[in-house]
């Protein structure tokens, strides 16, 4: 089973960026959807951002689009998101999963429960 592992978090005040990075490892993950999702104090955890296995699909959260960009290269194993324009209510710790494998068309999975291996989180924190 592929292990993720992410990196990238920290403070960063409002209006900020950061890149957040995922390195796969023990399998491939170009049969996988991969997504972002974040999970912020009291809340549930949310699906940010998914890519399907070929990175011919997106997917975003109302909450951020037009503000991040998920990004694979199934060469390098990795997954990437970048953040810009970052809010405070973007505080999280963030996750990178994959669901699958996946093979066959541009799926995506919107439900954070279809994701069944997980990174152990990274925390962003947006400073007003």
């Amino acid at each position: 089973q592929v292990q993720l592992v992410e990196g990238g978090g920290g403070l960063v005040q409002a209006g900020g960026s950061l890149r957040l990075s995922c390195a796969a490892s023990r399998h491939t993950i170009n049969v996988y959807i991969m997504a972002w999702l974040r999970q912020a104090p009291g809340k549930e955890r949310e699906i940010v951002a998914a890519i399907s296995w070929n990175g011919r699909r997106t997917f975003y959260a109302d909450s951020v689009k037009g503000r991040f960009t998920i990004s694979r290269d199934n060469a390098k194993n990795s997954v990437n998101l970048q953040m810009n324009s970052l809010e405070p209510e973007d505080t999280a710790v963030y996750y990178c999963a994959a669901a699958g494998p996946v093979l066959y068309g541009d799926v995506i999975y919107q439900s954070p429960t279809a994701y069944t291996t997980w990174g152990q989180g990274t925390q962003v924190t947006v400073s007003s």
